[in-house]
Parts: structure tokens; C-alpha cells; sequence
């Protein structure tokens, strides 16, 4: 059996050659061309997916191909699955996730809950910048640029926060707590100046709240805790990048404005008792 399929495998040596070498050209030429139209394209979802599966579809076809160029590759082949039953049961389970992967990653295109570029959040708190669907995976680089790779079946059924889709505009809630001590008005009054001034701040009311002057910024009071009462500022800017530099500018500039008219910032206090 091994003398005839090595005898088939040389003569055949020539056209399995020619598969393989335009399997290989083809692929290189469909991605060079994928590639020029996802640089100017507007929606690049679409056209990643395909580049990133060219490779396997056109493989796939080329292996395909050679194994019935070889009638003694068919019979053996044959031959394999038909005498390997746990082998094939095997193969059957892994094809199985594969195949669960290949339709997922179909799906999340079609359907589209997300595309290139979307900032989403998963259920476990992942959260990152979709850079790449493919056939089996979808993969996202969080903010510490940690790329995280997931089954396209996983991420399927995953509740997903998408802060990118539709509209990029997204309300952040910016929480802050004072001493009972301290004047309260005064403290919303400055929140609201230091947010309003910052360049990533969006005015986020309707038209008609503009007409009745109402607030840019929506400050509450949300708790009464042990030792501070909390406040939360509801504010508006484009996409979750901003969100996160607008909050970290705005709670440095007002700590060093609560500590220049004495508004105190409450933290735990220890008395510690010491035994003669």
C-alpha cells in the first residue's frame, strides 16, 4: 500500500505543485487586494473578516483538490475513517467547535453587534478596542494593549456592552464624596465649573431642557455614607477613550479646588491605643 501511494504522490508530483504554488500566489494576491480595499473603506468589518478567512477557505480548497488528484490518498483516506471509529468520533467533536466558531463569526457579521474599531465590554469585565474578527475568534486590545483572544461561540453568547455602536456619545457617571462639614452647594458649584471647562465636556441637554436652563451638568447627592456624603455628576462626552481622560483631569482639578476653599474629602481615621 505504501509502495503504490508514493508512486501516486510522484507522479503526480507536478500538478500537486501547481495547486499548491497558486493556492499560495492566489492567497497572497486576494490579501494584497483585501487589504488596499479595507484602507479605503469606510465599514472595514466585511473586508477583515474575509481577509483573515481567504487563507483558510482558499488552503481548504487546495487540499481538497490534491487529495483527489490521488485515487490511492481517496482510498486511503476511506479507509482511515472507515476503520477508526474513535478516531473519527474525535475529529467529529473537534469539527464540532470548530464549526460552532465558523457559524458565530458568520452571525456577528451579519448581524453586527459589534465591528472594527467598536469599544465593547464583556460580562468578566473585559473591555477593549475590537481589532480583528476571523473565522474561529474575535480578538480585543484592552487599555493596558494586552491583546485578548476569544471563540467567536464564546463571545456569541456573552452579554456584550457596546459604547461605540450607533452613537459614540455616552453619559460617564463621576462620583465624589465630602465631609459632612462641608458646603454642599459649594462643592456642586464647583464640580459643574471644572467639568464645564474641560475641552472633552459635551452639552448633552435637548433642546427643549436648554429652553427651561436646565443644568449642563446634573449633580446629586446619592448617599449618605459613614463618614461622607456622595455625590455623582452626570456628564456627556464622546466615547469611553474620552470618558476616561475627562474623569481623570476633572477629579485631579477638583481636589486642588475642594482643598483651596477647605472642603474636606473624607478618609478612614485609625486611633490606635497603645498598653502600659
Amino acid at each position: 500500500m505504501e509502495t503504490i501511494v508514493l508512486k501516486d504522490l510522484l507522479i503526480h508530483i507536478i500538478p500537486i505543485s501547481l495547486i499548491v504554488v497558486t493556492a499560495f500566489l492566489l492567497n497572497k494576491l486576494v490579501r494584497r487586494a483585501l487589504s488596499t480595499l479595507e484602507s479605503k473603506s469606510d465599514d472595514t468589518t466585511k473586508v477583515n473578516f474575509l481577509k483573515n478567512s481567504i487563507g483558510f477557505i482558499i488552503y481548504t480548497i487546495a487540499l481538497i483538490l490534491i487529495v483527489n488528484s490521488i485515487p490511492a490518498l481517496k482510498t486511503l483516506g476511506t479507509a482511515l475513517f472507515a476503520g477508526a471509529g474513535v478516531m473519527a468520533a474525535v475529529i467529529g467533536f473537534a469539527s464540532q467547535a470548530a464549526f460552532s466558531n465558523i457559524i458565530s463569526g458568520i452571525f456577528i457579521l451579519i448581524f453586527k453587534p459589534f465591528r472594527i474599531g467598536d469599544i465593547i465590554e464583556l460580562q468578566n469585565s473585559l473591555r477593549g478596542k475590537v481589532t480583528e474578527i476571523t473565522f474561529r475568534h474575535t480578538v480585543i486590545k484592552d487599555y493596558e494593549n494586552r491583546r485578548i483572544i476569544i471563540p467567536n461561540s464564546v463571545i456569541s453568547d456573552d452579554t456584550i456592552i457596546n459604547s461605540t455602536i450607533d452613537d459614540e456619545k455616552i453619559r460617564k457617571h463621576i462620583h465624589f464624596g465630602i465631609s459632612y462639614d462641608a458646603d454642599i452647594n459649594l462643592a456642586m458649584k464647583i464640580i459643574r465649573e471644572e467639568i464645564e471647562k474641560h475641552p472633552l465636556f459635551i452639552d448633552g441637554r435637548s433642546k427643549s431642557e436648554v429652553k427651561k436652563n436646565i443644568p449642563k451638568i446634573d449633580v446629586r447627592v446619592i448617599a449618605w455614607a459613614d463618614s461622607s456624603v456622595n455625590l455623582r455628576a452626570y456628564v456627556w462626552t464622546l466615547g469611553a477613550d474620552n470618558a476616561f481622560l475627562l474623569e481623570s483631569d476633572v477629579l485631579k482639578s477638583i481636589k486642588e479646588k475642594f482643598d483651596d476653599v477647605g472642603i474636606e474629602i473624607p478618609y478612614p481615621h485609625h486611633v490606635v491605643y497603645t498598653k502600659k
